[in-house]
């Protein structure tokens, strides 16, 4: 039996609900007994939405936003990466499939150009390179 592969979609829209996890081992750059945010595509996507035009958070500085607004220590780095790239993908799809712009996640005021995630984009950097650009975002 073949495995479906899920669509960016489907792996935006999880039916997990965001956690606070308290470490009992060191994980990342959080110590033991650690509060431990583990968030969703689409807690961070709401996130994301907040930026302005114009504006660029790093994913580091978006954590700790995201952790002191939800009374934890931290947020986890491997879950954020991977849901930044679920954003990211599935933006893309939705802008080739007739998403206005402006009606988009602006991943691009948090993801970077030459970052291990802008490398692993699948539609490549030059989408965020012109996005910024467009927007006056500096390097």
């Amino acid at each position: 039996m073949a495995s479906k592969t899920k669509s960016w979609e489907e792996k935006f829209h999880t039916k997990k609900e965001e956690k606070i996890e308290i470490l009992t081992k060191r994980f990342a750059d959080a110590p033991v007994g650690s509060k431990l945010l583990i968030s969703t595509p689409e807690k961070i996507a709401k996130e994301i939405q907040k930026i302005k035009l114009g504006k660029f958070i790093s994913s580091k500085d978006l954590r700790v936003k995201m952790a002191k607004s939800r009374k934890a220590d931290y947020t986890c780095p491997v879950t954020m990466g991977i849901f930044l790239r679920i954003i990211a993908e599935r933006e893309m799809e939705r802008i080739a499939n007739g998403l206005p712009l402006e009606k988009a996640i602006p991943f691009w005021r948090v993801i970077e150009p030459g970052s291990a995630l802008g490398k692993k984009l699948s539609f490549g950097e030059e989408f965020i390179v012109e996005m910024r650009k467009k927007e006056e975002i500096l390097p």
